[in-house]
């Protein structure tokens, strides 16, 4: 099974409870506390996108923001790592709504059309350039799904003051 990036946007009172709760915080891991559409699936995109910032030169305020957003700050419930099926080396983090605030109003700056055209015309080398070597195709229409989701899902996140947690799954 892929292991790939999750993310949620609850609020600050489901966050609570899974803080305090490895039975809450499974229900969030296991898409069964929230809607579908609370949640954001980013594949593998993660460490491509972070890659393509750096070949586009983006300001560095931006860039830690793309990181923070992916990267989370801290654990929400360190007894979940003993659960069973957890990816133990990616634990359940969350960033609390002032600071997906932050996040949002950072991403909403990046103008993606101008980051992606960082990557060289070339698939192959556009792959490599970015630690993608096994990807079929251009990596740019998969990239820019996936930064405008991430965009979008931190906008509407922010809009109504929520947290994000994010996980390996």
């Amino acid at each position: 099974m892929a292991v790939t990036q999750q993310l949620a946007r609850l609020s600050p009172g489901q966050l609570a409870k899974c803080r305090s709760s490895v039975e809450e915080l499974d229900k969030l891991c296991s898409f069964d506390l929230l809607p579908f559409t609370e949640y954001l699936n980013l594949d593998w995109a993660p460490a491509p996108l972070i890659r393509v910032f750096e070949l586009a030169q983006v300001s560095t305020p931006i860039a830690a923001a793309l990181r923070r957003g992916l990267d989370g700050d801290v654990e929400i419930n360190p007894a979940y790592r003993d659960h069973q099926d957890t990816v133990w080396e990616h634990p359940v983090v969350t960033l609390e709504p002032d600071i997906v605030a932050d996040v949002a109003a950072l991403l909403g700056q990046v103008e993606p059309g101008a980051v992606l055209g960082a990557l060289p015309e070339d698939a192959t080398a556009a792959l490599l350039s970015i630690g993608m070597p096994q990807f079929d195709g251009h990596p740019r229409p998969y990239l820019q799904r996936h930064l405008a989701a991430l965009r979008d899902f931190y906008a509407h996140a922010a809009h109504r003051r929520l947290a994000v947690a994010l996980w390996w799954d």
